[in-house]
């Protein structure tokens, strides 16, 4: 795991934080019924690059492309392909990048045209345990004060928290340890330092908490066909509280800041 050492370490996952937000306020403009995931894959790697960032994906342990994109009962890991985006549908976008040797991660769902309530219900409530989560990484706490927050707003909601999906500690290797889980007893784990970096990413299904893998080998998809959200933010442990490295300078206001 590490553990930052330097203002100068923290500026650079600053940096490539930074670079996730642009993508995915970038993607989000581009969502509407007719993009394909592709086209959508398409615009990401040009801005990456063009940051002089690399996607984090792509070849990772052999994934194909450059973003993940996960629609409607697909959880994660969904590759872009020629699939359209129809009205209605609900997208995960999850993107990492790596720059000048740190990677940042983050993920958002979002709406594709008009959605129904419980569609609404389960993103909203996802996006409300990211930011549970996110209010417990400080220094003193313990790791699974951060699971607790986020499992007990999913399911005071109604909703179910995946537990084969976790989040991560990320610096100089995308995934690094520990794993953070969304669910679980508070008090456990690790203590919390000034220093730690953490993917927190809650992953909630609508009908039960369970999931399969696709014969792809990486789309992740609901065992029973309902929905699944998933939302992240790469999160630096500070003296003075978390600070959400996945954010825009001076970004404020939903969907993007804590209630």
């Amino acid at each position: 795991m590490i553990v930052l050492k330097s203002p100068a370490e923290l500026d650079k996952m600053r940096t490539a934080g930074r670079i996730v937000a642009e993508v995915l306020r970038a993607l989000e403009r581009k969502i509407e019924p007719g993009i394909t995931t592709l086209e959508l894959d398409r615009i990401a790697e040009r801005l990456i690059r063009s940051f002089g960032a690399v996607p984090s994906f792509k070849g990772y342990q052999g994934y194909p492309a450059n973003i993940c994109t996960s629609v409607n009962e697909a959880l994660v890991h969904g590759i872009p392909s020629e699939r359209r985006l129809a009205e209605g549908d609900i997208l995960s976008i999850d993107v990492g990048v790596f720059y000048d040797g740190y990677h940042g991660d983050g993920a958002w769902t979002y709406p594709v045209g008009e959605i129904d309530e419980a569609d609404r219900h389960l993103l909203e409530v996802t996006r409300r345990a990211l930011f549970a989560g996110i209010a417990k990484a400080v220094p003193g706490g313990r790791l699974s004060d951060i699971s607790h927050a986020v499992q007990t707003v999913v399911e005071a909601a109604g909703l179910h928290v995946v537990r084969e999906y976790v989040g991560h500690g990320i610096g100089r290797a995308l995934h690094e340890a520990p794993q953070l889980p969304n669910y679980g007893p508070p008090g456990r784990g690790p203590l919390l330092r000034p220093g730690m970096v953490l993917a927190i990413e809650p992953m909630v299904n609508q009908v039960s908490r369970f999931v399969r893998t696709l014969t792809d080998g990486w789309t992740v998809v609901t065992v029973d066909g309902g929905r699944a959200a998933h939302f992240e933010h790469t999160v630096a442990i500070t003296e003075s509280g978390p600070e959400i490295l996945t954010l825009l300078p001076g970004e404020a206001g939903p969907p993007y800041a804590a209630p």
